[in-house]
């Protein structure tokens, strides 16, 4: 699977279905896993995962929103571009499109790139989505 360049539903962000490719643009240690994006909450019960039944409603409706499950971070998003490559898949791994802790540099993205998938605004950096640890007692906000 190729890496995509694209406008996420936060920021701008690589998109793909192998990990590896995305640890060796980032240049990040294997032990820190990528948030998991799926198309519709249907996508990720469909990839075995469940959500502890008193947070369901949270999850479904909750936007610019990543959720950290027993160690495993996910978010469901919808694709904010109309794209072929982007509905085929029902799900990516997703980063942010830039050098571990450093600005979106446009030129360092389009080398890594193997596909930008860009509308008509361009690629523009926007805050990153929250990031809530949660289990069927509590939660925590961690960004």
């Amino acid at each position: 699977m190729s890496v995509v360049l694209t406008q996420t539903d936060t920021t701008v962000g690589f998109l793909s279905q192998d990990a590896k490719k995305l640890y060796e643009i980032k240049s990040r240690p294997q032990t820190k896993q990528f948030i998991k994006v799926f198309q519709d909450f249907k996508s990720f019960l469909n990839d075995f995962h469940r959500v502890p039944h008193s947070r369901k409603n949270l999850v479904r409706r909750s936007s610019k929103t990543s959720f950290i499950i027993n160690n495993f971070s996910f978010r469901v998003a919808p694709s904010p571009l109309n794209s072929q490559i982007l509905r085929a898949a029902p799900w990516f791994y997703s980063t942010s499109a830039n050098r571990s802790n450093e600005k979106f540099d446009r030129d360092f993205c389009e080398l890594k790139a193997d596909i930008i998938v860009e509308n008509i605004d361009g690629l523009v950096e926007h805050s990153s989505s929250k990031l809530l640890k949660i289990n069927s007692k509590k939660w925590r906000r961690l960004r």
